[in-house]
């Protein structure tokens, strides 16, 4: 290589994480391809498209339906492809299951103060 910039192999390296593995990124790669082949078996467009759209706006709720939907069709638990109406109900209950509850707990305490002096 030489160390040309504009040769393919600098490019990939440049572009690369440099703290991680070559071996590492072949495997997230290939990991998301399977991913991506599983979805597209599962899923007809329209439920993709809401899908990657979500993503965009919540990227860890899509990642729970995505495994969600990958382990259903891991034990063979899909009949057939997932509509869109289909995977509105699976983001309802995966919604449901991660869904945060927020309380508020007000601590009243007294505090001696006087009108008659003012601290400006």
């Amino acid at each position: 290589c030489g160390l040309i910039l504009d040769c393919d192999i600098c490019s990939d390296l440049l572009l690369q994480d440099p703290s991680a593995d070559p071996s590492q990124q072949e495997a997230k790669q290939r990991e998301a391809e399977i991913r991506n082949t599983i979805l597209a078996q599962v899923l007809d467009q329209a439920a993709r498209a809401r899908l990657s759209n979500l993503a965009l706006v919540k990227p860890d709720k899509a990642k729970a339906v995505e495994n969600y939907l990958i382990q259903m069709a891991r034990f063979g638990q899909l009949a057939g492809k997932v509509s869109e109406q289909g995977l509105i109900e699976i983001l309802e209950k995966v919604s449901q299951q991660t869904e945060k509850k927020t309380t508020v707990k007000f601590n009243r305490r007294k505090v001696l103060d006087s009108d008659e002096e003012d601290d400006y």
